[in-house]
């Protein structure tokens, strides 16, 4: 039976739950390989290549709903799996909120978002990669040594049919490479820094050199870092540490959160928490897109939402369950594994880029502080206050003056958004993206 088409495979899985008794199923399918090599000093340390395939099995009864999963595609170890599934099921106690899509809200048809790269890459092009990044950051005058370069690639296949009639099969790909660096001496200091990249398809990476490069002018640049006088000013934080801030809204507006009644934004859908015109969109059809999807998986439609529209808060992001807690209908943001049941997640989700310039946005401020990195996990979902340690630059006069370490930028995430400025320099890189931001009035604690 190992050998059998996936959907094909799935198709008898859920035949069988119901003839076991089961109501409803679902089942999931994932085959994944991985390539993945590290290197650090130009001496290769690791060259790993993994394959895993995982079948996961939701019976429903009622009101009750049991997952199971199993790497083994045996006949007799499937019989098994639909056999324990039924016998949870059975015992287990209701969950008013389980149940499959209706067979209206299925997804009927499937954009073809180019999300799989056809070539798998050989381990000596990754290594290639790897020893051209490192070489490229260690070549920065005052790198003084290097914590390594790592590249990866995975593939992986899912397949979901469920009783209620979807079925349907795709393949994602990803690739990746980075390398950190450090610069300076055990006598002046020492700083680290780092750069990478990720896509879809391996030719979409940026190019070893620029990525070695730039983590070691990130590293150099840092050097001479200092704390600088407790203050409230106008904080900029880079486009890689922005990222952070969307991140948190996107879970902020999670439904299973907001149904729980944990999140610091649960009674805000349809008011303002940005100023106007600042727009999030989450785009599950974007080509080549890290966290694209053609359904979610659930196996209703998905399609491009604006979140925040002029500062707005259109929507919750909603399985299922989520939603008919809430009274509403799921917005296509179910994600699953296995072994768990769905729970919604954001796809290819960006704050919009804004009109202004990073460089204008820095000019008119007298002090202030360009957030580079951060670190701790000072973001407390429920209330929204924000307290995380963070590197960077101290701005005097509309410029870079200095390079500033060990302090704390504080607020509340409520009022960070409200008095957010996104600039022009937005970059569709990651999976979740963010231009330069600006915030005014939050407190930067140092000595």
């Amino acid at each position: 039976m190992s050998g059998i088409a996936p959907l094909d495979l799935l198709s008898d899985l859920v035949a069988d739950a119901r003839k076991a008794g089961a109501e409803a199923a679902d089942a999931v399918l994932i085959d994944s390989a991985s390539l993945s090599v590290g290197m650090r000093l130009g001496a290769l340390e690791r060259l790993e290549r993994a394959e895993s395939g995982d079948v996961g099995l939701r019976v429903l009864i009622g009101k009750r709903q049991a997952f199971v999963s199993s790497s083994d595609r045996s006949k007799v170890a499937l019989a098994e799996l639909v056999e324990r599934a039924v016998a949870m099921a059975r015992s287990i106690p209701e969950d008013p909120y389980c149940g499959l899509a209706d067979p209206a809200e299925l997804a009927r048809d499937f954009p073809d978002l180019d999300v799989c790269d056809p070539d798998e890459p050989s381990a000596e092009t990754l290594i290639d990669m790897v020893r051209a990044a490192e070489d490229s950051a260690r070549a920065v005058p005052g790198i003084t040594n290097s914590e390594g370069a790592e590249a990866g690639w995975g593939r992986s296949g899912v397949a979901i049919v469920a009783s209620n009639g979807f079925a349907h099969s795709y393949a994602v790909t990803s690739s990746s490479l980075s390398v950190s660096v450090l610069a300076g001496t055990n006598e002046q200091g020492m700083e680290r820094d780092y750069d990478y990249s990720s896509a879809v398809f391996l030719a979409d990476l940026r190019e070893a050199e620029e990525i070695g490069f730039e983590a070691g002018r990130r590293a150099v640049r840092r050097l001479g870092a200092r704390k600088v006088a407790t203050k409230q000013v106008p904080v900029i934080f880079d486009p890689r540490v922005a990222r952070g801030l969307v991140s948190s809204l996107a879970g902020a507006i999670n439904g299973a959160g907001v149904a729980r009644g944990t999140s610091f934004l649960k009674d805000r859908l349809g008011q303002a928490i940005f100023a106007r015109g600042v727009r999030v969109v989450d785009d599950p059809h974007r080509r080549r897109g890290l966290r694209s999807r053609p359904c979610d998986g659930e196996g209703i439609a998905t399609r491009r939402r604006a979140i925040v529209e002029d500062g707005v808060l259109t929507t919750w992001l909603l399985d299922l369950r989520s939603a008919r807690q809430l009274g509403m209908q799921s917005t296509g943001h179910a994600s699953r594994g296995t072994s768990s049941p769905p729970s919604p997640s954001a796809s290819n989700f960006y704050l919009e880029a804004g009109h202004i310039t990073p460089g204008e946005m820095i000019h008119d401020i007298p002090e202030g502080f360009y957030v580079t990195d951060l670190s701790g996990q000072g973001v407390n979902g429920v209330t929204g206050d924000y307290s995380r340690g963070a590197s960077g630059f101290w701005i005097k006069g509309g410029e870079l003056v200095f390079p500033v370490n060990e302090v704390t930028v504080a607020g509340n995430l409520k009022d960070m958004f409200l008095n957010l400025t996104p600039a022009s320099d937005l970059g569709l890189r990651h999976g979740i993206d963010a231009p330069t931001c600006r915030i005014d009035g939050l407190m930067v604690a140092g000595r």
